[in-house]
């Protein structure tokens, strides 16, 4: 491992170490470029510099730990996304802004720009003046990455706002194709399989922290690049 490569891990798991902990979990101290979670007494998992969530399954036995395993994932993964664009991302250059702000998009009139704090990176989305040589009506979204790439979609004129369902809805969706695979008992093996990859596509659109519950535990790994 090189030291540009060692330095870009350490960086992303400090920094899902911070949005772990923003979702209740502990962790502790990061030990051979793995950051090892807690959650309420025990031993839940490991997160690696590359990305990838590694677990016993002794410890995901029902489906409350689950549920906190798959938020581990979602948030590496969401974590993994835009610290590998951050990384090589160039400075928001525009008018009258201060600050340390990265372009990790930008696309017609929108950008969408990230700002590493202590607290973690912050998200904000502007429209560019007409001389694309300053910004204005900025949408601060915190640490909801995800939320900020939706507006960014809508202000970038990427998709019709009509065409985004929101973290409620699609929890509302996902819920309603788990009751049906749950209580229906005329489902067809072949239906029963259509639904389940349509939840799993649904349960990739959700926010780190929405509750789910999935029919097994199963390892997954993210790469960042």
């Amino acid at each position: 491992m090189n030291d540009q490569s060692g330095t870009a891990q350490l960086r992303f798991l400090e920094e899902t170490a911070i949005r772990l902990r923003q979702n209740g979990f502990t962790v502790e101290p990061i030990e051979d470029h793995h950051l090892p979670v807690r959650w309420e007494k025990g031993h839940l998992c490991r997160v690696s510099g590359k990305g990838s969530v590694l677990y016993r399954q002794e410890n995901v036995d029902s489906v409350r730990t689950q549920d906190a395993l798959q938020s581990v994932i979602d948030t590496a993964k969401m974590t993994s996304e835009y610290m590998a664009i951050l990384e090589n991302a160039p400075r928001l250059k525009a008018s009258g802004l201060h600050g340390d702000y990265r372009v990790l998009a930008d696309f017609g009139s929108a950008v969408l720009a990230g700002h590493p704090t202590e607290c973690g990176v912050q998200f904000v989305t502007w429209e560019w003046d007409f001389d694309r040589e300053g910004v204005h009506h900025g949408h601060y979204f915190q640490d909801d990455y995800e939320a900020a790439k939706r507006d960014f979609t809508v202000r970038g004129n990427l998709v019709p706002k009509d065409a985004l369902f929101e973290p409620e809805q699609l929890a509302e969706i996902y819920r309603a194709l788990r009751f049906v695979r749950e209580q229906d008992e005329t489902l067809s093996f072949g239906r029963d399989q259509e639904l389940a990859e349509l939840m799993e596509q649904v349960g990739g659109l959700l926010p780190a922290d929405a509750p789910r519950q999935r029919d097994a535990p199963e390892q997954s790994g993210m790469t960042m690049k």
